[in-house]
């Protein structure tokens, strides 16, 4: 049996309770879990997944507000609208480009693919006379 009994009255007594104990009743809010009360301030001592969540967010929230202020910058300079420019202009000359049809680009593409075809036979053949032509100097010395 645990802690000290009373065999007269039939009464256990727990033991004492550690001086620095961590308990509590576990209240869980957004995911986080917290710890609260019979804390020696009485305040809730968070739990390990909320430094852990912290951790992660923080690197995010800097770089959200370092590329927000960027963005402000560049807004303030300008530099926003003469993108927005750009872009306009660039729709308006693809536009007036002439695309070619599909028949067009499967001929290309299959012509494409034949010329590649034969630098690599020539390629090959080229390395094999050249591993041919060693052999006889090196048989020759």
């Amino acid at each position: 049996s645990s802690g000290l009994q009373n065999r007269w009255l039939g009464v256990q007594v727990p033991h004492a309770l550690p001086a620095f104990r961590r308990g509590g009743r576990v209240v869980e809010c957004g995911g986080l879990e917290n710890r609260c009360g019979l804390t020696l301030t009485g305040g809730s001592n968070p739990s390990p997944s909320a430094s852990i969540i912290v951790k992660e967010l923080l690197p995010v929230l800097i770089w959200t507000a370092v590329f927000g202020g960027l963005f402000v910058f560049a807004w303030k300079q300008g530099y926003v609208a003469k993108l927005s420019t750009y872009v306009g202009e660039t729709q308006q000359e693809l536009k007036k480009c002439n695309w070619p049809s599909r028949e067009e680009l499967i001929q290309s593409t299959l012509i494409i693919f034949a010329v590649i075809a034969l630098l690599g036979i020539f390629t090959v053949c080229v390395d094999q006379l050249m591993i041919g032509f060693v052999k006889v100097l090196l048989k020759a010395s």
